[in-house]
């Protein structure tokens, strides 16, 4: 099993909506995907173990470019835009979702995708068209509920399920640690599951390493 990453150098190597800017380099990419203010800022941050390296903000729709994150001097994190930002204007999502939609269907170099929802609400209509183009394109992905610290085991075990019947027949899930989510959690996984799932915390670590070693088994 891969070990938790340990930074030794990181940088921001491009930020750009310009397919034609993105890196040429033969290192292996994992994206990072999900709404406005789900928390990507702070899951990046929590996995670099920086306060600040990826910008947060109380504004939603604050990263509006793909920021390619060099780790070690090995992989890109490629921070996507958020999606479902009510003010910007139905063009400029839908140009957006254009770029984004053509790289996960063409990049070579993308190794996974890190899909994240609140943990604390049901999909969205958004969240759920994203993980359908996700899963149609075929390319590994985990789905990551955020704000974990701030619900019950039992409202995991409701996320999970809620989660399942949202995106039935697009994919299904179950939690990697069916430990987080108790009993109930662990007798509704599925060895069938298309994608893992994890719960995660900024505020507490939890999921990190786990996030982690997923990360890993993609790159290596």
């Amino acid at each position: 099993m891969p070990q938790v990453l340990k930074i030794r150098s990181l940088a921001v190597a491009c930020t750009t909506l310009d397919p034609a800017r993105f890196p040429k380099s033969p290192w292996k990419e994992i994206a990072v995907s999900g709404r406005s203010n789900v928390g990507k800022s702070s899951l990046l941050n929590t996995l670099f173990e920086r306060k600040n390296f990826a910008r947060i903000s109380n504004e939603p729709g604050k990263t509006r470019t793909m920021n390619f994150y060099a780790v070690n001097d090995r992989f890109y994190l490629v921070d996507f835009p958020g999606y479902g930002f009510a003010r910007l204007s139905a063009e400029t999502r839908k140009s957006w979702l254009r770029i984004i939609d053509a790289y996960i269907e063409e990049r070579p170099a993308l190794a996974g995708v890190v899909q994240l929802v609140d943990a604390r609400h049901a999909p969205s209509e958004e969240d759920v068209e994203r993980i359908g183009h996700i899963a149609r394109s075929e390319r590994p992905f985990i789905v990551v509920f955020t704000k974990a610290d701030k619900i019950s085991n039992d409202d995991r075990f409701r996320a999970v399920r809620e989660f399942n019947a949202s995106v039935e027949g697009i994919a299904r899930i179950a939690p990697i640690d069916k430990r987080s989510v108790g009993d109930k959690g662990a007798a509704g996984g599925s060895a069938r599951a298309a994608a893992p799932a994890l719960f995660f915390s900024a505020k507490t670590g939890e999921g990190r390493e786990t996030l982690w070693r997923w990360i890993m088994e993609r790159i290596l």
